[in-house]
């Protein structure tokens, strides 16, 4: 029999934590019923728990690419902080200002303090936008390898299933150290 690989948060389809539980429970229903045991009959069966959030913060893999992405977008990163800094000096200057400012300056200062911070919330959008989109990219190639490696683990290892993401695991199936170190090589 080969393993099974329940992934409930990564891949293209993302499902509910209620509708993932309800599959899993039919799933274990089912394998009990078809294998003709209960699940008190079925203590040979071997489980591993991957932590996915742990292998995409631990692994060598992940923080290489959490640094790459890092330093691709810091240039822009300290854009936006002079940016920012600029306004609030500008919104400060006018703030001392404003009292002896004429309407017509005090409403034109105004507009241009508006027009800059909705420029800043614009590129702050963006900049985010497009960090999370170079940070899926690179996190979905550690996906693959992770997913290979747990294969090849529970392969090797003999398991019948792997679950990655759980609300509560007892640390004697947790395979997460293993699968980090299979990353790294």
């Amino acid at each position: 029999m080969s393993p099974t690989l329940v992934n409930s948060s990564i891949g293209s389809k993302k499902m509910s934590l209620s509708r993932f539980f309800g599959m899993a429970a039919a799933m274990v229903t089912l394998s009990f019923a078809l294998a003709g045991t209960s699940p008190a009959m079925a203590q040979g069966t071997k489980i591993g728990f991957v932590n996915t959030e742990r292998l995409l913060r631990d692994s060598g893999p992940a923080k290489a690419a959490q640094t790459k992405i890092e330093s691709e977008f810091r240039k822009r990163d300290d854009e936006l902080q002079r940016l920012t800094n600029n306004l609030r000096n500008q919104a400060q200057k006018f703030e001392k200002d404003a009292p002896v400012l004429s309407d017509s300056d005090r409403n034109r200062r105004q507009r241009e303090l508006g027009n800059l911070d909705a420029d800043l919330q614009r590129k702050r959008r963006e900049f985010q936008e497009d960090f999370n989109r170079r940070r899926n990219e690179e996190f979905a190639s550690i996906v693959e390898k992770a997913n290979a490696a747990i294969k090849r683990i529970a392969e090797a290892d003999g398991y019948d299933i792997i679950i990655q993401d759980a609300v509560t695991v007892n640390p004697r199936v947790d395979i997460t150290e293993k699968v980090i170190q299979a990353l790294g090589k």
